[in-house]
């Protein structure tokens, strides 16, 4: 860390607290329908019969749709021309639509086949996604834009990560709130009233970045592709399409973007593929198969984790503007590292109080990996606009949630493989055998350590310090001088 070079944000570059809270506010409603969507359909199944295989496809193709549609809104977010900017039309209409469509996603007819159920919430779901990608991909690339300053960038996303934790300390109450017999008379009756809530405070918050936020930039400032006169219909789609695939290639070229990508993938994806397994072991290992007394000391260590997360988004924000966003990266995911070998030792059936310990730690893994990672992704939009002259927030923000999205995907799958390969059987109930608790403990603590450790491995090349992209900044801001005189 004796190498980094700190230079001090400038007046012009701060971005107002209001602001932030604004930016932020798209954050809360990015994460509460990205909860509401995992959490209450569950509902498919307790309120109207279906099949859970069948409700795991309409939780799995949905998404597969809108990991193809993020790399599209994002450019179509870049060369988009309004007197309004890039972003913010998409992020206005974006978040009505889906507030609209997640209302009426739930509005399902009582009485009618599984069959039914199943083509009305899967075709209502991809309609729901693309409203949802139409307001999440413009809003992540104007986050990238909103400021040039290396600091500054860090604590912008540290708000918005900070406000966007709060939608996880509410969501884990969705189901309660639904079943609670004395508000709904039905399962399915909670999920419309819950459903109205979500969709009404989505609109309501989420248009706040599009009326109180500005763009830096306009496509019409840099060297976007431009329409050609009396060019046919067909003719503009195709040279549009090549751009689009164009443009994905060049991003996919930039070696310290895929950096950011794979590091991401690999702590963020070792953390989900055991994510449920943390609970097995603390319910069989530690408290022999007691479901109820497991489940309560589950809570116990979830919450604490959760109160942690917003102080380790405070630490690390403040870390990364005084050693570097990169040095920051080593300490949070250092740190996290540290919590997941505690989990060998502390999981202990003797102490089961020593299952808090590891917590705290723990929640410096995704803590600092989205304050740091959001950061950092504008640092290299700024190196690729020197090279290419294209402002492309979009693209990057795209490509990089859509690694995001198909390794949680994956992950979640392979967790399902990876805990049957440990032997373990639910019908035994505390009678798991010795080999089988010692590979499901070896998993939890060793998988995300050794995943965690890869990312760090990687992030040692990251390239773009605090230095260097002061000296992207100057370069781009004489050539958009000269090209302006």
């Amino acid at each position: 860390m004796s190498d980094h070079v700190h230079f001090e944000t400038a007046a012009a570059d701060r971005i107002s607290f209001a602001r932030k809270l604004a930016y932020g506010a798209g954050a809360f409603v990015n994460n509460l329908l990205a909860a509401a969507i995992g959490g209450m359909i569950i509902i498919l199944n307790l309120g109207f019969g279906m099949n859970p295989a069948l409700v795991g496809l309409l939780g799995a193709i949905p998404r597969a749709a809108d990991a193809v549609m993020d790399p599209l809104m994002g450019y179509i977010s870049d060369t988009t021309r309004s007197q309004w900017g890039r972003r913010r039309p998409y992020i206005f209409i974006g978040a009505i639509a889906s507030g609209i469509t997640y209302i009426a996603l739930w509005f399902l007819p009582v009485g009618h086949s599984e069959t039914f159920y199943f083509w009305y919430f899967l075709i209502g779901s991809i309609v729901f996604y693309l409203a949802y990608t139409i307001f999440a991909a413009p809003w992540v690339a104007l986050g990238y834009e909103l400021t040039p300053d290396y600091h500054e960038r860090t604590r912008l996303m540290g708000v918005q990560n900070f406000i966007g934790q709060i939608a996880y300390l509410v969501s884990p109450w969705f189901l309660w709130i639904m079943t609670h017999k004395e508000w709904f008379a039905t399962p399915a009756a909670g999920a419309k009233g819950l459903a109205i809530g979500v969709g009404i405070v989505a609109i309501a918050v989420g248009v706040l970045p599009a009326i109180f936020l500005r763009e830096r930039f306009n496509a019409a400032d840099h060297d976007e592709p431009a329409a050609i006169h009396g060019e046919g219909r067909f003719a503009a789609v195709r040279r549009n399409a090549i751009t689009f695939v164009k443009g994905c290639a060049t991003t996919l070229k930039s070696r310290q973007f895929l950096k950011l990508c794979f590091a991401t993938f690999l702590v963020f994806n070792g953390f989900i593929m055991i994510s449920s397994f943390g609970s097995y072991v603390i319910i069989y290992y530690v408290f022999g198969g007691n479901q109820e007394l497991g489940a309560k000391y589950a809570g116990y260590a979830g919450t604490l984790g959760a109160v942690s997360t917003f102080l380790v988004i405070f630490f690390i924000t403040w870390m990364a503007t005084k050693v570097g966003k990169r040095n920051a990266f080593f300490v949070s995911t250092g740190l996290s590292m540290v919590g997941y070998l505690l989990k060998w030792v502390c999981y202990n059936p003797q102490y089961p109080w020593l299952l808090l310990v590891p917590a705290p730690l723990l929640a410096f893994g995704l803590g600092g990996l989205f304050t740091l990672m959001p950061s950092m992704i504008p640092d290299v939009v700024d190196v690729d606009e020197l090279e290419t002259r294209q402002r492309r927030e979009g693209m990057f923000g795209a490509i990089y949630w859509w690694v995001v999205k198909v390794g949680m995907a994956a992950a979640i799958a392979g967790g399902g493989y990876l805990l049957n390969a440990t032997g373990f059987d639910v019908a035994l109930g505390g009678q798991q055998t010795a080999h089988t608790l010692t590979l499901m403990r070896a998993c939890d603590a060793f998988i995300p350590f050794l995943t965690s450790g890869l990312a760090l491995w990687i992030i040692s090349s990251y390239a773009i310090t605090e230095e260097k992209a002061r000296d992207v900044r100057k370069e781009l801001e004489r050539r958009r001088g000269v090209a302006a005189a």
